[in-house]
């Protein structure tokens, strides 16, 4: 017997979650991309926290403890977005290999692909953002407000993760080699994630790099990460991300992933390899 046509929303889904199961398996296969995935956030929280622990200023204070709390905020959402250059190499990969041009010779939904994608990466980051998570208790982290809110300022940081991985899914089609996907998925995380109040407070920056902080997506969630953890660090600025920081990064994820899932599916139907 024929299958069942699905229309519209319900084909989507379905072919967007047969790719996600086919990008856990490929996971599952090469253990290496998780494991080195898992390393290197591993080796930011223990660098971070005993190399500059005891000589950044947080709320007054030099201590070691508060620096470890105030840090694990910002490492948990640069970990998160990191993994946009996966997601850009990974894309990348399949378009030198011409397994995208096959994609679109098969009746199924036009995003699809790159939603199935997404979904694998963020799974991975989840499982990352748990290891890390023990790792950051293990160094002297704790949350204070409550696994509630907690859970509410981890959805946040994985929801910042997802909205960046479309990012990379429109770098990883623009273009030629998994190589150059990976330089491009990397080169502008850097300046985003150091401009703005993750590892240092952003009352020291010159004025015109502190308005720009704070109005960095990113700081919003480390904001909103701090304050719903219950962590020391909370920037006194009078920017309105800083002064309601969870609204902030609810919506600035979801104004990229509107912006950018647009643009990265426009571009998926003509991109070849």
């Amino acid at each position: 017997m024929a299958p069942k046509p699905r229309g519209g929303i319900a084909q989507s889904v379905h072919d967007s979650l047969v790719i996600a199961r086919r990008n856990l398996i490929r996971m599952k296969r090469i253990p290496e991309i998780v494991i080195f995935g898992l390393i290197q956030p591993v080796m930011f929280v223990l660098l971070f926290a005993y190399v500059f622990g005891g000589s950044i200023n947080v709320d007054g204070s030099t201590d070691p403890k508060m620096f470890r709390e105030f840090l694990m905020a910002g490492i948990f959402a640069q970990t998160v977005t990191f993994a946009t250059a996966g997601s850009s190499a990974g894309i990348a990969e399949d378009m030198t290999k011409g397994l995208i041009d096959r994609f679109r010779s098969l009746p199924m939904a036009r995003g699809a692909v790159l939603t199935g994608r997404t979904i694998a990466d963020l799974v991975q980051t989840a499982l990352t953002m748990a290891v890390l998570i023990v790792v950051a208790v293990l160094v002297g982290w704790r949350i204070h407000e409550g696994l509630p809110k907690a859970l509410g300022a981890i959805g946040l940081m994985l929801l910042l993760g997802y909205s960046f991985t479309w990012i990379g899914a429109l770098i990883g089609l623009s273009v030629r080699t998994p190589e150059a996907a990976t330089s491009a998925g990397l080169i502008w995380l850097f300046p985003l994630t150091f401009v703005s109040n993750a590892f240092v407070p952003t009352a020291g920056m010159p004025s015109w790099l502190q308005h720009i902080a704070d109005w960095n997506p990113f700081s919003a969630t480390v904001q909103a990460g701090r304050v719903l953890f219950g962590n020391p660090g909370v920037s006194e600025s009078n920017a309105w991300p800083m002064e309601h920081p969870v609204w902030a990064s609810l919506l600035w994820s979801l104004l990229i992933i509107v912006v950018f899932r647009t643009l990265a599916v426009r571009k998926y139907r003509s991109a070849t390899a």
